[in-house]
Order: structure tokens, then C-alpha cells, then sequence
């Protein structure tokens, strides 16, 4: 029986909740540590050595940022691609584009003879994380329950940025035992061919259990509080119909999408200047990467309970704080000195980001309909990753302009706040429990 005749079954054979869909929801979670262990390995050795290893002058802040500006770019545009093409060809195909895409990546950084190198490794960096990292989180949230969205979102994030947070650490080490080029091609090899086993032969295809969801809606057989959707969406909508619905036609998906756009900032900031930053205080490449590791870790480890509290306590006034704290670790990095301090000020940031990461997500997730819900969060996802690189250029150009690296810390911590307090104004509660459809 192929995956696809399967969707023909009555919604009733397509079970939802992790505890039925456990060892598909734990192939997934592998999944996204390894789109996470990808990423990683250009988290800290790469910026760090930008100069010294791959020729980019030092205070050419705009050249530097360049390879994360790509990366946002791409990355957003194929969020938005792997939304609406899951619901077309299905979620694991999707999956495995992703992985296609990141295998010449460790070659490229191994041969690379220019910085021009490294920025187009990253531009299929994008087109792996765009689909490999959308598409754990889409299936996921397909065979779980909706009262476990936050739980889902939070486990799928800590998996992820756990894995940033590993890479960041073990590449720093190998780079240092084998060189800077050998040590990623070893690391990244190991890494991509692993998950490429993994997706084709032990990940399912999820996109049946969407479809049992939306059945049972149309039969009215859906159980529990009813989320407010969107009005006026059709029940097969088009991509320009989803594209205006998220980005401005209503409110609550606006102000998400605007949080989520400006929270990369900061990890567009850690991603690049934190490395710089530290390397030019005088810090070994070992304490780089865990100081920029604390960061990942307390993100990720912290997800496992802020997402299963947002679906105790709702989703918006996590979100709201954790922009809000986010912003305040950025700040403190220039208010003390020392790795301990600095370490402080990255668990901060790792926290707020910790507080707003998975319950963004879930808040679309929530008032999303299972017919296009994976064209929401595609299109979520755009507005999100683009803030790479809208930050990566807005870093780029203050620090450029002031001559200062520091004064980018400024306007991601200012910027931060703003776009909370945007949130708090136009957002509400999500959660179909807390704020039901009358």
C-alpha cells in the first residue's frame, strides 16, 4: 500500500497523541538534532576564524555577516516553499530534499579557497534547514494531539538547539585537534550521511494523519474546545490567500510573525559577532564555544518545560516575556566582563529565547486550520527565518556605521523590546482551552 492510499482510510484509523505515534515522534526528534548538529557546525568555528582562516579582513563587519544574511534569505523563502510543497507531494519527500541539499556542504568549507565559499555553503545550509527542520516540526504536530502542541514544539526546539549547542562545542574541540577545514568535513560527513539512513529508512510519511485531523473537523466529530480561526479563509486557499491571511489580514498571525522576525535578530547576533566579539577579548576557541553553548543549551533544555507550560498557561504572555528577557541577556553581554559573566548573560538570552521559541510556533499551530496548517506554519516560518537576514543586515550596517561592534548588541536588545510590546498589543491567547471560538 503506498503512503499516499493510505489518506483514503476513514479518519478513525489515524490515532493522534505521542504516546500512539511514539517511535515515529522519536525518529523525528533525531531528525531535527541532527538538522540542529548541521547548523552547529557553522555556529563557532567559522565566524571565529573568518579572518585568519578564510582571508576576511578584519572590521569588514558587512562582508562578515554576509554568509548569515544569505542563510536568512534562503532559509525564509524555503520555509515558505516547504509549507505549501508538503501538502502537495508529502512531508518526508520534503524531508529528504533537505537532506540532499546539505551533502556538498563539509566539501565546499573544506576546499573553500575565499570567504565567497562559505557564503554559498550557506546558501544550501538554508535550503537544508528550510526543509529538513520545517518538516520535523510540521510532522510532529501531525500525529500529536492538540492539547500537546506546546509539549510537541518544546521537545522538537530542545532536540534542535541542543544539537546547535553540541556541534558548536565538538567542532570547536575537532577544529582545534584537526585543523578548521578537516575538523567540519569529518564532523559534517558523519552527520548528513546519518540522517540520510535515518529518513529513508525509519521516518514515515505524516501527512495522512493531517487529513484525518481536517476530516474530522468537516465531520464535526472533533473533540474538544474549538480554536479561533481565521474568518473568510477558503477551505482550499491559495498561497497569495495564506501569504496576506499571516502577514497582515489577521492581527494575532501578524504580531507573531512580526516577534518572529525580530527574535532572530539575536541569534543572527550570537551567530556571528558573539564569536567575533569573544575571539577579540582575548577567550580560547574552546571557552568560545562553550560560552556561546550555554546559550544553546539553556534554549534548548529550558523548551522542555516552557512548552509544556504554555499549554498550561497559554501561550501569549510567555511569549511576550521571553522577548522581553531575550533582550535583556543581549544587553548584559556589554555590561560585564569575564566568561563567567558572559556565560550569565548567554543562559539569559538562552532563556527568553527559550520562553518565546516553541510557543510562537504553537500559538500559529493553534489557531491554524489541519487543512493548511502546513502552509501557515511555512509561511510563519519565512517571516521568522528572514529575520536572519533583515537582522544580519541591520547588525551589518550599525556596526558599519558606528564602527563599533557593540553597538549591534544595542539594537537587538532595543529592538526586542519594541517587538514585544508590539506583541502584547496586538496579539491574544491561542490556546483553544484558555480562549475558545464562541
Amino acid at each position: 500500500m503506498s503512503e499516499f492510499s493510505e489518506a483514503r482510510h476513514e479518519y478513525q484509523d489515524y490515532l493522534h497523541g505521542i504516546r500512539h505515534n511514539l517511535a515515529q515522534f522519536t525518529f523525528q526528534l533525531l531528525q531535527v538534532l541532527m538538522v540542529g548538529l548541521t547548523l552547529g557546525m557553522m555556529r563557532t568555528v567559522v565566524p571565529a576564524l573568518a579572518s585568519s582562516e578564510f582571508g576576511v579582513p578584519k572590521g569588514s563587519f558587512m562582508l562578515l555577516i554576509a554568509f548569515v544574511v544569505a542563510f536568512g534569505f534562503v532559509k525564509g523563502t524555503l520555509n515558505f516553499v516547504a509549507g505549501r510543497l508538503s501538502e502537495q507531494i508529502g512531508r518526508k519527500k520534503v524531508l529528504m530534499l533537505g537532506w540532499l541539499s546539505a551533502i556538498p556542504i563539509p566539501f565546499m568549507i573544506m576546499y573553500a579557497p575565499s570567504w565567497g565559499w562559505i557564503v554559498a555553503a550557506t546558501v544550501l545550509l538554508g535550503v537544508n534547514q528550510g526543509f529538513a527542520w520545517s518538516m520535523t516540526q510540521t510532522s510532529k504536530l501531525d500525529i500529536t494531539r492538540p492539547d500537546q502542541r506546546g509539549l510537541t514544539i518544546g521537545l522538537n526546539e530542545f532536540a534542535g538547539y541542543v544539537g546547535v549547542a553540541i556541534a558548536g562545542i565538538v567542532t570547536a574541540y575537532m577544529a582545534t585537534a584537526f585543523g578548521a577545514r578537516q575538523g567540519l568535513l569529518i564532523f559534517g560527513l558523519i552527520v548528513i550521511v546519518s540522517a540520510l539512513v535515518l529518513t529513508q529508512f525509519f521516518v514515515r510519511e505524516t501527512l495522512p494523519w493531517a487529513k484525518a485531523e481536517g476530516a474530522r473537523h468537516a465531520a464535526g466529530k472533533a473533540t474538544g474546545p474549538i480554536p479561533r480561526y481565521p474568518v473568510h479563509v477558503p477551505a482550499k486557499p491559495t498561497t497569495w490567500d495564506m501569504f496576506t491571511l499571516m502577514s497582515w489580514r489577521d492581527r494575532r498571525m501578524a504580531a507573531l510573525c512580526q516577534a518572529g522576525l525580530v527574535e532572530k535578530f539575536v541569534d543572527a547576533l550570537v551567530w556571528v559577532f558573539y564569536p567575533v566579539f569573544l575571539y577579540q577579548q582575548g577567550i580560547s576557541l574552546p571557552n568560545i564555544g562553550w560560552i556561546i553553548g550555554v546559550y544553546g543549551f539553556v534554549w534548548g533544555g529550558s523548551q522542555l518545560f516552557t512548552g509544556k507550560l504554555s499549554d498550561r498557561i497559554g501561550r501569549h504572555r510567555p511569549n511576550v516575556w521571553g522577548m522581553w528577557i531575550c533582550g535583556t541577556g543581549v544587553a548584559m553581554m556589554l555590561l560585564g566582563q569575564g566568561v563567567a559573566w558572559w556565560m550569565l548573560s548567554a543562559a539569559v538570552s538562552g532563556f527568553g529565547m527559550a520562553l518565546l521559541y516553541p510557543n510562537l510556533s504553537a500559538a500559529v499551530a493553534d489557531i491554524s486550520h489541519p487543512n493548511w496548517r502546513g502552509s501557515a506554519i511555512g509561511i510563519y516560518r519565512f517571516w521568522r527565518d528572514l529575520g536572519y537576514g533583515i537582522g544580519g543586515l541591520g547588525l551589518g550596517m550599525v556596526a558599519h556605521f558606528s564602527g563599533q561592534m557593540e553597538a549591534a548588541f544595542w539594537f537587538v536588545a532595543l529592538s526586542m523590546f519594541a517587538s514585544g510590546g508590539l506583541l502584547w498589543l496586538l496579539g491574544e491567547e491561542t490556546h483553544p482551552r484558555l480562549n475558545p471560538a464562541h
